[in-house]
């Protein structure tokens, strides 16, 4: 997908995707670190909102709504409404409160009525919680979780021989859309002069930790 390359571009030039050593969660030396966190400003969150509709848009799959994990996903899912309704596509949109509401209309979740086919937006899966925190809030309401959409699929092993994604994928049979892979990444160093010096660290990482197949 082009815009992956255009998404990977923008994350190098906002920061938000660096290369150097950094240690991850589980303990391992990445020779690169994604900070969605950093998509801080009108333009390039409006930017990152409009990959993330593309994403749906080129997977093609039946979806009612959006559904946004707290806290990273609101923001996600309230952009990422208004990019898709600019395409024609104007759904409807939900996100959930860390803490219940006990005043006012009270509850947990803030929105459009959960129902129809939900797709779940996060930036990242790590260990799954908020993908499945997600699943379950969604299914308690009646509605079928549809899809998970992420900016980046790291495509390494967790703790077993699947990746976070491929472990969100078996337990849930739902399909996980990244607006860009490892992959990608890999493909997009090796075009880029300026940061072609870190190709052959992020081809290494990914022979020690990844995961086999394109998923």
């Amino acid at each position: 997908m082009d815009f992956s390359r255009d998404f990977i571009a923008l994350s190098c030039d906002k920061g938000v995707l660096r290369f150097g050593e950094f240690v991850t969660k589980a303990g391992r030396l990445s020779p690169y670190f994604f900070n969605a966190g950093l998509f801080n400003d009108g333009a390039s969150f409006g930017a990152l909102c409009g990959f993330y509709a593309r994403t749906l848009l080129s997977a093609s799959l039946p979806c009612d709504m959006l559904f946004g994990p707290a806290y990273k996903g609101i923001p996600l899912v309230a952009g990422t409404a208004m990019r898709l309704a600019e395409h024609g596509h104007n759904l409807p949109f939900c996100f959930n409160r860390k803490e219940a509401k006990d005043h006012g209309e009270g509850g947990t979740l803030v929105g459009a009525p959960l129902q129809g086919r939900v797709a779940i937006l996060d930036d990242v899966i790590s260990a799954g919680t908020s993908v499945r925190e997600s699943v379950e809030i969604i299914r308690a309401h009646g509605a079928t979780p549809s899809a998970v959409v992420i900016a980046l699929d790291r495509m390494e092993r967790g703790t077993g021989s699947l990746s976070a994604v491929q472990e969100v994928r078996e337990a849930y049979d739902i399909p996980v859309l990244a607006v860009a892979s490892l992959k990608d990444l890999i493909g997009y160093l090796a075009d880029s002069p300026a940061l072609k010096a870190n190709l052959e660290a992020v081809q290494r990482y990914r022979e020690t930790y990844g995961v086999s197949g394109d998923a």
